[in-house]
């Protein structure tokens, strides 16, 4: 006890000594008026719509900040301040790639301004024209796929506009806003007829791009007819728990009770079935369809025992083909997936990997996260995917974390069988 109090009384000492000499530093106030002195040695770095801006401070005790003031566009000015402790100022939010003129001062703490030097900047393209100029517009199912790349990382909005069928003035759609450096997504809930989208991107600051108009055609969707889907078994593929109750054939016959598709792993490895994990099934769709998203339920439970638990798979990949499935042992380090849309040695089309949306942090659940459960899981597949009919669900990880058996309620396909 005695040497636990006098570690604490060290303590204690030693924050007094460090208030002290934080106490040596300037006050944020002053009645000192002199001007102080200006930065020097003023040197510029561009980066995408902005600069930094490194310098020499006078030699004063009396400085409180740096202060730059400059105009982005035509009609915003923008005030940056950099405290005295540092040698750089950022400036950024400018509309083009050209010369923009930075006003710098020192301000002391009594707020007297030194006398201002001007430095000019020549920002790199802004993160916003960057969007704007790699905007691709396509035809989806019911809709549109907007992409677009922003190696920069920063915070646009993709605004997308639609004529008013009543006075055929373009009103906004949707307002997409993003800092992923790969953009990639639909807009949904459209009929097939082609339709002149107009786009443009805009900033925190307030730019604004160009308008890039395109006619699109949204693509035809249909749930694909469950009749037609079957089991088709492949000798790697792990089996059903109690054969009988908890069959494949459950996952398609549009009853949302007791009993789901669960699976089990082989108790006795085979050089055909070995004991692996992760685990997967496969089944034929009856048709060939360009595939558009799907939906899952997942287990319930009298009592909700199975909500965002037990066998619910997290993460998982889809694999798909249109010819005659052949079996092999799938791969399961996602880092060694083929590409996207890429096949693997025995002709298996990456669809996809797809997580569940994490568990709420609501404990316990609440009613409304269990309708959201209730309700299904819907997932997109990439447009650019090429036509499949058969369908391996590779499942990972799932929600209970045991990871050795998964479960599924039921799954409708979506896309256009023609």
């Amino acid at each position: 006890m005695t040497s636990k109090i006098f570690s604490l009384l060290a303590l204690g000492l030693l924050l007094m000594q460090w208030a002290c000499k934080k106490s040596d530093y300037n006050e944020i106030t002053s009645t000192d008026k002199t001007k102080p002195g200006v930065v020097t040695n003023i040197k510029v770095v561009n980066f995408n719509g902005g600069a930094y801006l490194t310098y020499n401070l006078p030699d004063s005790k009396n400085i409180l900040y740096v202060q730059a003031n400059y105009k982005i566009n035509d009609k915003t000015s923008r005030q940056t301040k950099s405290s005295y402790y540092s040698d750089s100022i950022t400036v950024s939010g400018f509309a083009d790639s050209k010369d923009y003129q930075v006003v710098l001062y020192t301000v002391s703490r009594a707020e007297v301004k030194s006398d201002s030097v001007v430095v000019t900047v020549h920002p790199k393209t802004p993160p916003y024209k960057l969007v704007y100029a790699s905007l691709l517009l396509q035809s989806d199912f019911g809709g549109v796929n907007i992409k677009a790349t922003d190696t920069t990382g920063t915070a646009v909005g993709i605004i997308t506009l639609l004529p008013d069928p009543v006075n055929n003035k373009y009103v906004i759609q949707d307002q997409h806003y993003t800092a992923d450096p790969a953009i990639s997504y639909s807009l949904r809930g459209y009929d097939t007829i082609p339709k002149k989208f107009g786009l443009y991107v805009t900033d925190q600051w307030g730019n604004v791009s160009d308008t890039l108009y395109q006619t699109v055609s949204p693509i035809f969707e249909t749930q694909l007819g469950k009749s037609a889907f079957q089991p088709y078994v492949l000798a790697t593929d792990v089996p059903n728990y109690q054969n009988g109750l908890f069959n494949l054939t459950n996952l398609w016959d549009n009853n949302l009770g007791e009993f789901c598709y669960n699976t089990q792993q082989p108790i006795l490895p085979t050089a055909a079935k070995p004991n692996i994990w992760p685990a997967w099934m496969t089944f034929d769709m009856g048709q060939t369809a360009k595939l558009s998203r799907y939906v899952v339920w997942d287990r319930v439970g009298g009592s909700n025992e199975f909500v965002w638990n037990s066998g619910a798979p997290q993460t998982w990949i889809m694999w798909g083909r249109a010819d005659v499935p052949q079996d092999e042992l799938m791969p399961t380090d996602t880092t060694q997936l083929p590409a996207l849309g890429a096949k693997t040695p025995n002709g298996w089309v990456n669809l996809g990997v797809f997580n569940a949306p994490p568990k709420p942090a609501h404990n316990p659940l609440t009613n409304a996260d269990i309708a959201v459960w209730q309700s299904g899981f819907s997932f997109d597949f990439s447009i650019d995917l090429p036509k499949v009919r058969y369908i391996r669900f590779e499942c990972l990880q799932t929600m209970g974390g045991t990871n050795n058996y998964f479960n599924m309620n039921e799954m409708s396909v979506y896309g256009n069988p023609f």
